[in-house]
């Protein structure tokens, strides 16, 4: 049964309009917290005797977290649920706290990569893991019952966890396994994207022995992923060629997603991110299962594994679809072209300041630029275009005849060497036009037609 409120990354949209309103979050928190509790009294976890359900709650940097932090936390506390609030924090770092704290769940304010008209939240389970779609079908069943409040004596309680940056600064540097000397030596330019990572981000970078220079780290609540951060990798790539940096590494507005740049400022994408760390566990015997990436991932990348003997699998597209074929499959690397990449054998969720770390890892331990790692992947000419719908409408887009008429007719022009891919986003009223092929020039005509045609179907519809 489709869910009327979650999508592939949480509830999104825009601030003001349904959902992401101040009483739908107090609805929200409410929920939550009652379906929290029922299945913290079914399970017995991970509550000991005599304490209370907790929750964790961190936000981006956006205006509007203020307002939707009051309200779930309101909400949470109507339910009889006490809440822990650490403030703006990369969304990786809530789901590693969740565990910590041993509180019932994460939550995290946030809409990513988009701008800050935008806000979101997700939650992440007493493991670190997104919820399961039973539990947040369970959460919106509970949104549509009468809000009830507690007892005056067990509503839930709030307070402020100063010292959950420095735990997730800590966290973040066990995971890059360096043999002598961290990262003494590199000079790194780092894109905060003025998100969540402005105040913690540059301390792990420096704390390892690199050379920091930040960017995108003045956050003010409206210039969140504002011309910066992973999604406009250009001004990294001029940073770093001013500083003279081995590499840049820009991040997104709630840290998950990491993109670099090598130290001649070209830009290095989720999919060639992914080989080298891939690469880096095969040579270290850690590699386990196969690769995992998604729909969207380039040809190039899969042959290039190919090459070196290891197995590569598409998931649909998500992080959320990525990690369930992770676990499945009993393997521990995966991710997207976009850079959300998962270590799962270094954490539970997809983390840009992680993801960076085991790149960085990689080009210590072979002595080479990260310019060098990437080379084995080939790219082949790929070229997206985002056309925007209206809510909703994607899906019957897809299944109009002018449109599946089209994609034929490209599909046959590209013959055994190309790749045609429609999909809806989860998070944004877009429809994907992908086209992959082996000449650059027919490949972007031929995602541009599609484009158009799109176009014109929804604007008959």
């Amino acid at each position: 049964m489709a869910q009327r409120y979650f999508g592939t990354d949480g509830i999104r949209g825009e601030v003001g309009e349904s959902p992401m309103t101040p009483d739908f979050a107090l609805k929200l928190g409410w929920a939550a917290g009652r379906v929290l509790i029922r299945r913290l009294g079914e399970h017995g976890v991970p509550e000991s005797p005599g304490e209370r359900a907790q929750v964790l709650i961190g936000k981006d940097t956006r205006l509007s977290g203020y307002m939707f932090e009051s309200a779930l936390e309101a909400g949470f506390a109507a339910a009889g649920v006490d809440v822990l609030l650490v403030g703006p924090l990369p969304t990786p770092a809530i789901a590693y706290l969740a565990r910590t704290f041993r509180a019932a769940a994460g939550v995290v304010i946030s809409a990513s990569h988009n701008p800050y008209a935008d806000n979101g939240v997700k939650f992440f389970s007493h493991f670190g893991q997104k919820l399961a779609d039973e539990v947040e079908r369970e959460i919106e069943a509970a949104i549509d019952e009468p809000l009830t409040c507690v007892a005056s004596d067990k509503l839930g309680r709030a307070r402020r966890v100063e010292s959950a940056p420095g735990r997730y600064i800590e966290f973040c540097k066990s995971t890059a396994r360096f043999e002598n000397g961290g990262l003494s030596g590199l000079k790194v330019v780092i894109d905060c994207a003025n998100g969540a990572t402005y105040h913690v981000a540059p301390d792990v970078f420096r704390e390892l022995g690199a050379q920091v220079e930040v960017i995108g780290d003045k956050p003010d609540g409206l210039n969140i992923n504002r011309d910066c951060g992973s999604t406009h990798p250009k001004g990294l790539s001029e940073a770093v060629r001013q500083a003279g940096a081995d590499v840049g590494i820009a991040l997104d507005g709630d840290g998950d997603r990491c993109i670099m740049v090598d130290h001649e400022g070209n830009i290095v994408d989720g999919d060639q991110l992914l080989y080298v760390i891939a690469d880096a566990r095969r040579r270290a015997g850690e590699l386990q299962g196969p690769v995992v990436g998604t729909l969207m991932s380039n040809l190039g990348l899969a042959l290039a594994l190919k090459r070196d003997g290891v197995a590569f699998e598409r998931a649909q597209v998500g992080d959320r679809h990525v990690f369930e074929r992770l676990r499945a499959l009993g393997a521990n690397i995966g991710g997207e072209s976009s850079g959300h990449i998962l270590c799962l054998d270094r954490a539970t969720t997809g983390d840009g300041i992680v993801s960076a770390l085991q790149v960085l890892a990689a080009m210590v331990a072979a002595g080479e630029s990260l310019q060098t790692l990437v080379q084995p992947v080939d790219k082949c000419p790929q070229t997206l275009v985002n056309v925007r719908v209206t809510r909703g409408s994607a899906g019957t887009l897809m299944d109009d005849e002018r449109v599946t008429s089209a994609v034929r007719e490209v599909e046959s022009s590209l013959g055994e060497e190309g790749r045609v891919l429609l999909r809806p986003s989860g998070t944004e009223p877009l429809l994907r036009v992908m086209v992959e092929g082996m000449d650059a020039v027919a490949v972007e005509d031929c995602a541009n037609r599609l484009a158009d045609t799109v176009r014109d179907a929804a604007g008959a519809a």
